[in-house]
């Protein structure tokens, strides 16, 4: 009798997420893997550009992840060349440009490459409220895309 497919299906243990940016969408992606996975999973985050003009984390998106009672204050984007290791299971691209870059990282490596294709909610116009939705719808696709993506991580002898 085999086993089912899932019982080979390690943990990763470091996953990377992402984006153009590192101010939206990878860093939203970070902290709500965080939030699920952060005690088993190291999670990082970057983009494949730095804008010098921005310090921090969106606003709207900093704000949304308030709302689930994360704080993001501290981060800081950064880009792929920042960071302090590469040695990722998994890295996740929200961007088709981010994409590009992923396999470039991965050559020669064994990673796993994923392409989630995520709206980009700065592009939304409108009122506050109509903006945060679509931040908010953001970050529940994220956040319900992560879940199913890793479901119940265990921990070996738990």
């Amino acid at each position: 009798m085999s086993a089912p497919k899932d019982a080979f299906d390690a943990t990763p243990g470091a996953v990377l997420f992402a984006c153009n940016f590192n101010r939206v969408r990878s860093p939203m992606a970070e902290a709500l893997m965080k939030l699920a996975y952060g005690k088993v999973i190291f999670v990082d985050s970057c983009g494949l550009r730095a804008d010098p003009e921005e310090a921090g984390m969106d606003p709207f998106a900093a704000t949304v992840l308030e709302e689930l009672g994360i704080d993001a204050a501290g981060h800081r984007p950064k880009t792929f060349d920042m960071l302090e290791d590469d040695s990722f299971d998994v890295v996740i691209s929200l961007t088709a440009e981010a994409q590009h870059r992923a396999v470039e990282l991965s050559r020669g490596r064994a990673v796993d490459i994923e392409y989630w294709p995520t709206f980009d909610p700065t592009l939304a116009t409108g009122s506050r409220e109509q903006m945060l939705d679509a931040y908010r719808q953001v970050r529940d696709e994220l956040y319900g895309r992560i879940r199913r993506r890793f479901g119940r991580v265990t921990t070996a002898g738990g």
